[in-house]
């Protein structure tokens, strides 16, 4: 859900706010909405990819420094 959310909220106000300038200037392309909606998605998860990926490194980081004492048993 947080790797998610960022890109989704970001996608649907793009989504959005193209859909309005598309009826309001009766501009019925379809690449239009998609292509930005990519350049944004992919912005928005370059911009926030290290806020994101500070648990999960920091998950990994603990696996690993654990692994040992969690195979003695084994």
């Amino acid at each position: 859900m947080i790797w998610i959310l960022p890109p989704l909220i970001a996608s649907v106000v793009v989504g959005l706010v193209i859909g309005i300038i598309q009826a309001a200037t009766q501009i019925q392309d379809e690449s239009l909405p998609l292509t930005v909606k990519l350049l944004v998605v992919v912005s928005v998860i370059g911009l926030f990819a290290p806020v994101l990926s500070a648990p999960l490194l920091e998950l990994t980081n603990q696996i690993f420094t654990e692994f040992p004492a969690m195979t003695l048993s084994y």
